[in-house]
């Protein structure tokens, strides 16, 4: 039996690259009035480390709602585990969670991957003997997802920061979020470049809209052939889709031209509420021009 041991919060670090998002918000000011009113009803679990130092498995947002309590201390439990048993034990902990985000899953699935991979684990997979599994095969058992679909999530990892945070738009549903893309699509664009994820990118911003999968998968195949650039692109995605309305189009250089220098330079949802406003108050002097004009200097 494991005891439970009291360690100073101060000599824990925080597991390296770890995929889980600990977010200051609601949810951890609430669990962190809980620990207050009832204690840490589940002991955090860490690993030795060198110099009287532990590195945090399971339990960071616990740790974090304890430090914004004020204390200096935490019960946990310790275990000795080697790297690859740290990393499998660290991921399949933070499973249990109600929202996982694609970010979170795609880089957690990774991380357990190679684990596996590294430890050559074997599972015993029929009553007469014990077969070697594809790694990605055991994550997929006991996630309770297909190979291909936890194939698409760490494919997820190869995305630029921009493009994945579009992908965990789509499970948020943040009323501020107004930019999504599905798994599959995001898929496909995982096998671009960094420089072309950064110019679809770019793109989706300016034209407000992002590709479905048959899009995507045209946008891959000009990458391939090496002929993806800005004007491809606009022509795919203008391409209409069942669940996309219609596209307004502007021009960029008359727009740019009327406004203020300056303005420029700021981010494109200000610039964009800036042109908003400017026609709002356009429509209100047009309505003061009617409201004044005098009807007696009219003739029939």
């Amino acid at each position: 039996m494991e005891s439970i041991v009291k360690i100073k919060i101060s000599q824990i670090d925080d597991f390296k690259d770890h995929p889980f998002l600990v977010n200051d918000d609601d949810e951890l000011k609430q669990l962190a009035n809980s620990i207050k009113e009832n204690g840490l009803l589940n002991p955090i679990i860490v690993r030795p480390k060198k110099n009287e130092r532990y590195e945090l498995i399971s339990g960071h947002r616990r740790k974090l709602a304890s430090q914004l309590n004020g204390m200096n201390e935490i019960d946990a439990f310790i275990k000795e585990l080697n790297d690859d048993e740290a990393t499998i034990f660290m991921v399949d902990s933070n499973m249990y969670r109600e929202r996982i985000l694609p970010s979170e899953r795609a880089f957690a699935y990774k991380m357990k991957l190679e684990a596996i991979k590294h430890q050559g684990k074997k599972l015993d997979t029929s009553t007469t003997g014990v077969s070697k599994l594809r790694s990605d095969e055991i994550i997929a058992r006991e996630n309770g997802e297909s190979r291909e679909k936890v194939r698409r999530y760490v494919r997820l990892t190869y995305l630029i920061p921009e493009i994945l945070k579009l992908v965990d738009n789509s499970v948020i549903h943040d009323k501020r979020t107004y930019l999504t893309i599905g798994l599959k699509p995001a898929v496909e664009l995982s096998y671009l470049t960094k420089e072309e994820q950064k110019l679809l990118y770019s793109t989706f911003i300016y034209d407000d809209l992002t590709p479905s999968h048959g899009q995507a998968i045209k946008i891959r195949e000009l990458s391939k052939k090496k002929q993806l650039n800005y004007n491809t692109l606009c022509e795919i995605l203008s391409e209409s889709k069942g669940n996309q309305n219609e596209q307004i189009s502007f021009n960029k250089d008359k727009i740019e031209s009327v406004l203020p220098s300056d303005l420029l330079k700021r981010d494109k949802r200000y610039i964009e509420q800036y042109i908003i406003n400017a026609i709002l108050k356009y429509k209100e002097l047009e309505k003061e021009k009617i409201d004044n004009i005098d009807i007696n200097n009219f003739k029939i």
